[in-house]
């Protein structure tokens, strides 16, 4: 049952992410307001951030292996993992906030919002797997890190850094 729930997520995701991107192009309102759009290219920039960083840092920290870089061998809690748990998951998110924001209209930010929800369902199954994974280091690590609140992942990191 597992499996095929995250399946239909997998495809639901797809459809309403790659959906939202399609829209964005065709839709996009060119007389909208300019300050939103600018809000949303800068929360786009963010997204990009967080969701290329992870692939560096899983490289770099994670004693990947050969394949794909999200097969760790051990537990990655520096970098942007030392801010958010999911980061790639939080710049899925982003981005579903920031098309809207950019195209200015109501199917892109439908779109958007389904995209967002499963991003966000997706990062509990994540849990789920890396408490299977690393065990008791994981269950510390989500104490002290947040899973997607990027802002609260900073003061903490900051905190962190100040008190060691």
């Amino acid at each position: 049952m597992r499996d095929r729930a995250m399946i239909v997520l997998g495809i639901i995701l797809t459809i309403a992410a790659a959906g939202q991107i399609i829209l964005s192009f065709l839709l996009y309102d060119s007389q909208g307001n300019s300050l939103l759009e600018n809000a949303g290219w800068g929360v786009l920039t963010v997204s990009a951030i967080f969701g290329w960083l992870p692939i560096y840092t899983f490289r770099k920290r994670g004693g990947v292996k050969g394949g794909a870089y999200i097969h760790t061998t051990t537990l990655v809690d520096s970098g942007v993992y030392g801010i958010v748990r999911h980061p790639q998951y939080l710049a899925g998110v982003l981005m579903s906030i920031a098309l809207p924001m950019i195209a200015q209209h109501w199917l892109v930010a439908a779109f958007g919002l389904v995209a967002a929800v499963v991003y966000y369902v997706n990062t509990f199954t994540e849990e789920k797997n890396n408490l299977e994974k690393f065990g008791e280091e994981y269950r510390r690590y989500m104490e002290t890190v947040p899973r997607m609140n990027f802002v609260a992942g900073l003061v903490r990191l900051i905190q962190r850094r100040a008190a060691g």
